[in-house]
């Protein structure tokens, strides 16, 4: 048994979480071994196939993809790894683009030079880019057309006045207040205040989803170990875990 390691040990020497494993081998992605009293062990082979789909989920391939490249052979890799070389070069290019406007404008600005409106807003407006950029690829792979057609509609629908990107602060705010008081009980009174400006916070986007667009989002954060790392959404997958709790203890 020297030579297997068990989910926390694995947890811990990999940087992955213990759920990210259990979200993987419920995919069927990774099948680890088990003991006699049932407890999850992983030998090199497995490690092997864990450290693949690492490699893979970071080129951009979805689960669904990994799963079939690991399990299938001769499977169309090579058409996938074309399409994907292509994307990354189009990152590239535009991280390229970018690198060479932050560098202009540092020298300008240890030049003493003043920055102009128009600069400013192309730097603006290239940051907003790689962000938009950043979740497109993660709600292409979660939501169809239809989904996203509807999130669309739904959310013109908020105020003229809406500050997405003050909305967007608040969520991180919040989110590294929750982070940096974890380990907590849900069922405490600090907790459950948390999940009420959590609630508070949502009320903009919950006036104008409809109930299959709510659960969608919720799907979307409980498949976290899918784009963990891919996109920000403020709060970490701790948080989201801690705030199912503390609802489940209000309602228990």
């Amino acid at each position: 048994m020297t030579n297997l390691l068990d989910i926390a040990d694995v947890a811990a020497a990999t940087g992955l979480t213990s759920r990210a494993l259990r979200f993987y081998e419920a995919r069927g992605l990774i099948r680890p071994l088990r003991t006699a009293s049932g407890r999850r062990v992983f030998g090199a082979g497995e490690l092997e196939r864990l450290h693949a789909i690492v490699a893979l989920k970071r080129a951009g391939f979805t689960l669904a993809a990994i799963g079939q490249l690991l399990d299938r052979p001769d499977a169309r890799l090579g058409a996938m790894i074309a399409a994907q070389q292509a994307a990354v070069e189009a990152q590239r290019a535009a991280l390229a683009d970018t690198a060479d406007l932050l560098s202009s404008i540092q020298s300008r600005i240890d030049a003493g030079e003043r920055i102009d409106v128009a600069t400013l807003c192309s730097l603006i407006r290239k940051g907003n880019a790689m962000t938009t950029n950043e979740w497109r690829a993660v709600v292409d792979r979660h939501f169809t057309a239809e989904q996203q057609a509807q999130w669309g509609e739904r959310m013109a629908a908020l105020p003229p006045d809406f500050d997405q990107a003050a909305y967007q602060a608040q969520w991180a705010d919040l989110g590294q207040r929750i982070a940096a008081a974890l380990p907590m009980d849900p069922a405490s009174d600090v907790a459950q205040g948390y999940l009420r400006e959590w609630e508070a916070l949502l009320a903009p986007f919950a006036a104008v989803a409809t109930p299959d667009m709510m659960a969608g989002a919720s799907r979307l954060h409980d498949a976290r170990a899918d784009w963990d790392g891919q996109a920000d959404p403020g709060f970490s997958s701790d948080v989201w875990q801690f705030v199912q709790a503390a609802g489940r203890a209000r309602a228990g």
